[in-house]
């Protein structure tokens, strides 16, 4: 019998003196989220980056030679508004400035036709320069001034277009690398070959920008990843490509671009845009606009359409998603929607007919380079991306289905469900863990590349990950007697265990989401409250509880000097991760989570909902984080609904994976 099963027959009546106010709040959380839902069933709520997705849409436009008054008045007032106090942007609300996002929001807003003497322009430009100017951008910003001809084509690494050409086994092959550097890199390969100019239609530049004229840097800044032997090695070797790449052979080029293009073709995916996200999308429009490919091109209006769709407008303000996170929002608000239970359960059921049909059976990803036996089974996070489902999104789905299925005795989703499971244990790394989208992407040495600044080249397995495909096969009835992929999965996450008893979070903000994670996993596969590592993962989580009762973590978790968990104010989202977390471990009656449900409570907005501004979600560690607007609409009513079903129980045992 599954856990949901179980889960399905156990009843019992909440105390009235328990939960006094408990029911108004779940009530009136899941009457907020319900009225969020669809037409057809699913939910979508805004993903927010930082200021660099805004601000690059509008170079975007510029670099084709395009204004839109309209739409960037609005990209102004958000900008503008974002604007922190010190002058510049930062990477996430309230942080400190960022050279790379404080750059590309200046130039963006010169574009829009902010004043450089305008007050909120000096203010930036004199943070940026304190800052070292913005010869300290990233490479990615670089490479967008470069195209500008805001800095010379030597600000950048060399990357060679004839990479398309690698045979497989060469240390630098694209299937080496993760799916969004993957689908980012190979348009902006052939941007690279060719060094166009943008048409920038105002001839906007910014040297004011720079304490030396970026003509006359000889040497530009190092990333924080040029260090050691294959930072020395890397760093010598980019010093002759950038001698050697003029006099590479034009017809090998040529070969290489028609290779990236071919490429960029066979995934373009509709209007949901090559890899769904932003940066390739940007990347191939670019691309088909310097190949000549004029703009009735169905490649081409389908390209723009699939980054217009990225267009949040809100009012007098507007900003670009990086991604859009449908299938996410839908299997997480399911879950909320099931725990709390009663006419929720139909709402649920939409979501779960909505996601049905969105499983990727016919298409075997770029996952297959590594894993060409397994069948395709999973979900995408966005509408459609085809060729690359993510096992996080699939393992949620799944649970929510299994749980919908063992209350209602409905064998609909049973193919579903096991063709997930085909795949989910297919994509299994050597080590026992999972990653997001590929197996065993660990070619650790390519972050050492010069281009490779952000850190964020490859895929590997996480804690996170590997803990949500645990639960999901746990969920289903494996054990670790039964199943050869459970077991092995949970001796990755035994190994993983932080030395304060926490796990780090790969996709949210950090460890507070990754100690959530492994607790359900731990809970779901029989790895009780009283074994020492659930022990000593309660013990952290009770220890940095806020004096408000909730719970918060910033950033700073993954510096890379990180010696401990740093105070942060409480959230929503991490209080709710950490309850449900607790109450996996067996703490339902611990002060601590009276306390956290207390402050859930207590912050309720009287729309329903939780305020949240702090980002709590994760895209790439101390590059890149998001602020999922969902997140303080589904995991707070999760986490009051399931308090109040284990209370009215007889075992106080979570039944479930998550």
């Amino acid at each position: 019998m599954s856990l949901a099963v179980a889960a399905a027959y156990s009843s019992g009546s909440v105390p009235a003196s328990v939960i006094e106010d408990l029911d108004l709040a779940i009530d009136r959380a899941a009457a907020a989220l319900r009225r969020e839902q669809r037409q057809d069933g699913h939910f979508a709520f805004d993903l927010e980056a930082d200021a660099t997705i805004p601000a690059e849409y509008v170079m975007l436009k510029h670099f084709l030679g395009e204004t839109d008054p309209v739409v960037e008045r609005k990209i102004g007032v958000y900008l503008r508004r974002t604007q922190e106090q010190h002058g510049g942007w930062p990477l996430l609300r309230g942080g400190a400035l960022n050279v790379s996002a404080s750059v590309k929001a200046y130039v963006a807003l010169r574009m829009i036709g902010d004043a450089a003497d305008a007050p909120h322009m000096v203010l930036a430009r004199e943070a940026i320069l304190g800052h070292g100017g913005a010869a300290h951008s990233n490479v990615f910003t670089r490479t967008t001034l470069a195209l500008f001809g805001m800095v010379p084509w030597r600000a950048v690494p060399v990357m060679p277009i004839e990479i398309m050409n690698a045979p497989s086994w060469f240390p630098f092959h694209i299937y080496r690398i993760s799916y969004w550097a993957r689908d980012t890199l190979v348009p902006l390969l052939v941007l690279m070959a060719l060094k166009p100019r943008a048409a920038n239609p105002s001839g906007i530049d910014i040297p004011e920008l720079f304490v030396t004229p970026p003509d006359r840097v000889r040497i530009w800044p190092k990333g924080t990843n040029q260090v050691g032997g294959w930072g020395i090695i890397f760093g010598a070797l980019d010093k002759v490509l950038q001698a050697a790449e003029p006099y590479f052979p034009k017809g090998k080029r040529q070969s290489a671009i028609d290779k990236a293009v071919a490429f960029v073709r066979a995934r373009l995916n509709g209007e949901d845009g090559l890899g769904a996200i932003y940066p390739a999308m940007a990347n191939t429009v670019m691309m088909f606009h310097v190949l000549g490919l004029p703009a009735h091109h169905p490649d081409v209006v389908t390209a723009r359409a699939a980054v217009d769709k990225l267009l949040a407008i809100k009012g007098e303000e507007a900003f670009c998603q990086p991604a859009l996170s449908p299938v996410w929002d839908t299997a997480l608000s399911s879950h909320a929607l099931m725990e709390a239970g009663g006419a929720n359960t139909f709402a649920a059921r939409r979501c779960l007919d909505w996601l049905k049909p969105l499983q990727i059976l016919d298409v075997k990803g770029d996952w297959a380079e590594e894993k060409p036996n397994v069948r395709p089974g999973g979900w995408a996070f966005q509408y459609r991306n085809d060729h690359y489902p993510d096992l996080d999104d699939t393992a949620v789905v799944v649970m929510a289905m299994d749980r919908a299925r063992s209350r209602s005795g409905d064998d609909g989703f049973d193919e579903s469900i096991a063709r997930a499971r085909e795949w989910v244990a297919g994509l299994q790394c050597r080590n026992g863990g999972w990653a997001a989208f590929d197996a065993d992407n660990t070619s650790h040495y390519l972050n050492y590349i010069p281009f490779a600044d952000h850190g964020a080249l490859l895929d590997p397995p996480t804690a996170d990950v590997t803990a949500r495909v645990v639960s999901m096969l746990a969920q289903l009835g494996e054990t670790p007697e039964t199943s050869e992929a459970l077991r092995r999965g949970l001796d990755y996450l035994l190994r993983e265990q932080d030395r304060e008893g926490s796990w780090y979070g790969r996709w949210g903000v950090n460890y507070v989401y990754g100690t959530w994670s492994v607790l359900c996993a731990f809970n779901a596969a029989g790895i009780g409250p009283e074994t020492e590592p659930v022990r000593r993962a309660v013990a952290w989580l009770l220890g940095i509880q806020n004096p408000d009762g909730g719970w918060g973590e910033s950033d700073a978790g993954y510096d890379r000097d990180y010696k401990g968990y740093r105070p942060a104010s409480s959230t929503a989202s991490q209080t709710a991760w950490a309850v449900i977390g607790l109450m996996a471990a067996g703490e339902v009656e611990s002060p601590a989570v009276e306390r956290g449900i207390a402050y859930l409570q207590h912050s309720q907005s009287d729309d329903g909902f939780w305020p949240e501004e702090p980002f709590t979600g994760t895209g790439f560690p101390r590059v890149f984080y998001l602020r999922y607007h969902g997140y303080p609409k589904f995991f707070p009513l999760w986490a009051l609904a399931r308090y109040r079903n284990l209370k009215g129980s007889n075992s106080r045992t979570v039944m479930v994976g998550m």
